[in-house]
């Protein structure tokens, strides 16, 4: 392979390199780092590239990944069904696990039917695709997430975004639209990289009263929000007004994988129409079973969003303690906390102080967040301390004062 790859000319690839160092130079080069859970050294500790530190990046806002009852629910499936689902869906992918998971997640999303993906990105770029054409007219929150922002792209749909959590602004967008025209209004719960949530109830009133359906993505609020962890749809009681509801097993949930919950029909849709779901191998086995075993778990305990949710509050009383309410504006909404820097390099550096103090808090930059926003993002879990996140803000606050 090394040889093969001696024989490419490297004038050919000399637009990438130069591209990446123009990256490096700005703050905004990326790489891949290794991460070592290190349960041994106390909750949430890690090694990154072999450096200790207590992880404040983690999506795993429950601390369900290592759960056994969730490695035993994989284990089981493992057992009973191979490890490999051997092939697409309508191929002869669909076992009983997939079945059983996509039937208890419609009950969990009080849904009439549900299907499942193999991730968040592929789920959504693949529903939209499938729901829009370039007849119809998709209205996006400034801020989606990535994912769904390339799946309106690509449906080559008429695409409008309104501002972020600006329920006028969208009303005015959506009264220009023809009323005989399919519109969609799109829209994440729980924002990944803010924290915050639009007015679910007022959204879904306005998409009535303009003849618009609603797509929700509750990624990051699947877990966290409404009786017994359904979402924000539940919470604001409107999950039989919205069309669909996607969300991932990945972050709360502690496995892998998505879904999406709605009507029927729009199911069968999406198993005759989306290209992601049809031309992907169905997931495994293992994953199934996680996931099955999360559901039942979230739906039995109560304790890990309690617990949860006291480290939002604690968290909140340490940045009035330390003064830190200049970076983080408080009430905090969910266990996503943005500290606002606005400088991509500045931002790289205070997250590289932080983790030679011990705390792993990745800063976020540009494209991933708007120009000029860059930010460190702390995602809080279940498993958190009081005293870890005490000491975190300790931390935060002599390098940010020291930063300038």
């Amino acid at each position: 392979m090394l040889q093969a790859m001696a024989g490419i000319d490297s004038s050919l690839l000399a637009g990438y390199q130069a591209e990446l160092a123009q990256k490096a130079q700005v703050g905004q080069l990326r790489r891949c780092r290794e991460l070592v859970w290190t349960p041994e050294a106390g909750p949430m500790a890690v090694q990154v590239e072999g450096r200790p530190a207590i992880n404040f990046s983690s999506n795993d806002y429950l601390g369900l990944a290592r759960h056994p009852r969730l490695q035993g629910g994989a284990m089981l499936a493992v057992q009973n069904y191979g490890t490999g689902s051997t092939a697409s869906r309508l191929i002869g992918g669909t076992n009983p696990l997939v079945l059983e998971l996509e039937a208890k997640v419609a009950a969990f999303k009080h849904a009439e039917a549900a299907l499942v993906f193999n991730s968040g990105y592929q789920a959504n770029v693949a529903i939209l695709q499938a729901i829009l054409g370039p007849d119809d007219f998709v209205f996006s929150d400034r801020l989606n997430h990535a994912s769904l922002i390339d799946g309106c792209l690509l449906s080559k749909a008429r695409w409008t975004r309104y501002r972020h959590l600006d329920l006028g602004h969208l009303a005015e967008k959506l009264a220009q639209a023809p009323a005989e025209a399919r519109k969609w209004i799109i829209t994440d719960s729980v924002f990944s990289m803010d924290g915050d949530y639009p007015d679910l109830k007022a959204l879904v009133a306005i998409a009535e009263h303009y003849g618009a359906l609603v797509m929700v993505d509750e990624a990051h609020a699947t877990g966290l929000f409404g009786h017994g962890g359904a979402g924000l749809c539940q919470q604001f009681g409107v999950s039989d007004r919205v069309a669909l509801q996607m969300g991932t097993f990945s972050k709360a949930l502690g496995g892998s994988g998505a879904y999406v919950a709605g009507p029927k029909v729009l199911m069968d849709w999406l198993v005759n129409q989306a290209r992601g779901f049809i031309y992907s191998t169905a997931q495994s086995p293992a994953v199934l079973g996680a996931s099955l075993a999360a559901l039942d778990l979230v739906l039995d305990e109560s304790v890990w969003r309690e617990r949860l949710w006291q480290n939002v509050r604690t968290l909140e009383r340490a940045v009035m303690t330390h003064g830190l309410q200049e970076w983080i504006p408080l009430p905090l909404k969910s266990p996503i906390v943005p500290v606002l820097i606005g400088d991509s390099a500045q931002t790289v550096a205070i997250s590289e102080a932080l983790l030679a103090a011990g705390y792993f808090v990745q800063g976020i930059r540009p494209p991933t967040v708007p120009p000029k926003t860059a930010r460190l993002r702390i995602a809080l879990s279940a498993a958190h301390t009081d005293a870890q996140i005490e000491a975190l803000c300790v931390a935060l606050v002599t390098l940010l004062r020291s930063f300038g």
